[in-house]
């Protein structure tokens, strides 16, 4: 079942990369406390996810902020240093991207999908939310991978 806007988001350990090499967090380490923007995307630089929806949360990450978001975090399927990798080659500076990398989040929320025919195996669906304190504020979940449009920070920042 996917989740539902009011409801806890999982308890899960992601990965990140920090100074000091990958670090595991939870999901109260990145969430409680704070007002965050949580982009989901199937894959760290594919074409879409690289060109079409990251760009924008790049660019309107100070107008996003501005409406009292603390953080915007970035995660995917992919491990620690391909999201690394991603955030650097993007120029995504002040984004914060998390690794998950078994898919456990992307799971437990009820938003995986099979990308097992493009070689891609298990994947987040594409998605954005707003998250405060750990609660799910909004959903925004593209209806086909292929798309960054309800997803995309300008529909975002509009609802905010």
């Amino acid at each position: 079942m996917t989740i539902q806007v009011g409801e806890s988001l999982p308890q899960v350990t992601f990965r990140i990369m920090t100074a000091d090499g990958p670090v595991a967090k939870t999901t109260d380490d990145l969430f409680k406390g704070r007002n965050v923007v949580l982009v989901a995307v199937p894959g760290a630089f594919t074409p879409t996810c690289h060109r079409n929806h990251l760009p924008g949360y790049v660019e309107n990450q100070q107008a996003i902020k501005a409406k009292g978001i603390d953080a915007i975090i970035v995660t995917a399927v992919n491990d620690v240093f391909v999201m690394d990798a991603w955030s650097k080659a993007a120029g995504a500076e002040g984004l914060e991207f998390i690794s998950d990398g078994n898919g456990d989040f992307a799971r437990a929320l009820g938003l995986s999908m099979d990308g097992s025919g493009f070689g891609l195996g298990t994947r987040s669906q594409r998605y954005s939310m707003v998250v405060e304190n750990g609660i799910v504020k909004s959903l925004n979940v593209e209806d086909a991978p292929a798309k960054a449009q309800i997803s995309g920070a300008e529909n975002l920042l509009k609802n905010l």
